[in-house]
């Protein structure tokens, strides 16, 4: 049995101190080093094999805090674990505290091919992994050959996407003799999309004195658009590993809901009861219905490439009806997901482990109502999930 853990971080703007990131915004040095400190305290924290990271501007700044984060790990480790000259003689509870440095760990970094000088910086994305990696990383965010189409008739209209806003980064990681594939997405935000006029310094929906609320209302649908045709994006390059039989992971700030119509193009679609009671699709009569046989191949053609919500199973397993990640305007709601194929589902075909459990990190959040809130959004605007994975049977345990 091997157990291991991945997890989803967003940091919220990872970049060095006097480097304009957005227009007018950037850390200053003392600003940085509380960031920069915070977000070493948290990784240490969730001491987890496998870390997606958001919002990476830069590598050296995301190098620069995993290396203190070891320093202080480390430290922390000869302070607090005892060793063979103390008097304990059962240090499970030792074992499980002690944190495990990313010294010999691989690091893959996407950087955003929209990304800009400064004021325009656009981030990218990375992945963190104690056991390295199969093969080189892939990074996906130019669509030139295989672009998101939709042409319609002229009526309904046409929808073409040839990039994604940040890149999607997909890694094969290997655990317990078997190889992971792994994705690592951020996808469009929810704050719109409004054209600007040729030789305007800014789209009219932009300026609130003058405020617009359909143009917003176009600019919230565009941003949707994009958002949706990303994950469409991904549900392709999913679909494409779990074909080829490979055991998936995708995590990541996805901008949405685990309901919302984004993140279920992602998972796939949930299988009908019985498709014996549905009319079919070539129906001559009232009584064209697909057979039995053709029920269990439907249903099983829908969930080998179904992926399921790590959030899911554990409010499913536990009493805690609710899991959040972000705060905004009193609206608390988990955006960063992990889902994982069917092989990490203990009762289905071809299972390869499980989840043992899942945690968030989300008591820094708030709704920016709080006096410390300006410290916190400093730190990060999202909640850090991890799940804990077993790989091969239960009973290895007990060896």
């Amino acid at each position: 049995m091997t157990q291991f853990t991945i997890a989803s971080f967003n940091v919220k703007n990872l970049i060095g101190p006097d480097q304009e990131y957005y227009r007018f915004q950037k850390y200053t040095p003392e600003e940085y080093a509380w960031k920069a400190d915070w977000l070493a305290e948290q990784l240490q924290t969730m001491d987890a094999d496998i870390v997606g990271f958001q919002e990476i501007f830069d590598e050296p700044s995301l190098r620069d805090v995993i290396a203190e984060a070891d320093a202080e790990g480390i430290e922390g480790n000869a302070a607090h674990i005892p060793g063979r000259n103390k008097r304990y003689r059962r240090k499970a509870i030792f074992r499980k505290l002690a944190y495990t440095p990313y010294t010999d760990a691989a690091l893959a970094v996407a950087p955003n091919l929209n990304d800009g000088g400064p004021g325009a910086r656009r981030p990218g994305v990375a992945i963190l992994s104690r056991f390295g990696f199969v093969g080189e990383p892939q990074i996906i965010q130019d669509l030139s050959d295989a672009p998101i189409t939709w042409a319609g008739s002229s009526q309904e209209g046409s929808y073409v996407l040839r990039r994604l806003s940040r890149p999607i980064l997909k890694v094969r990681v290997p655990v317990g003799g078997q190889v992971i594939t792994v994705f690592n997405c951020h996808l469009k935000s929810k704050l719109g999309e409004f054209d600007r006029p040729e030789g305007a310094s800014f789209p009219p929906e932009a300026d609130l004195t003058q405020y617009d609320p359909v143009g917003r209302a176009m600019g919230a649908m565009r941003a949707a658009m994009r958002r949706m045709a990303e994950a469409c994006v991904l549900r392709r390059l999913i679909v494409e590993e779990l074909h080829a039989g490979n055991p998936v992971m995708v995590m990541g700030d996805f901008n949405d809901g685990e309901h919302a119509v984004s993140s279920e193009i992602i998972s796939g679609e949930v299988p009908f009861k019985n498709y014996a009671w549905m009319l079919r699709h070539d129906a001559q009569t009232p009584r064209d219905r697909y057979s039995d046989a053709e029920n269990l191949q439907i249903t099983e053609d829908i969930e080998r490439v179904r992926l399921h919500s790590a959030e899911k199973q554990f409010v499913r397993k536990s009493a805690r009806d609710m899991v959040y990640t972000s705060a905004f305007g009193g609206t608390f709601e988990s955006i960063d997901q992990l889902y994982m194929s069917r092989h990490f589902m203990a009762d289905a075909p071809g299972s390869i482990g499980e989840m043992e459990y899942f945690s968030v990190l989300n008591d820094h959040l708030t709704d920016g109502s709080h006096p410390e809130a300006p410290y916190n959004k400093l730190a990060s605007d999202h909640g850090q999930i991890i799940a804990h994975m077993r790989i091969g049977p239960a009973e290895d345990a007990r060896g």
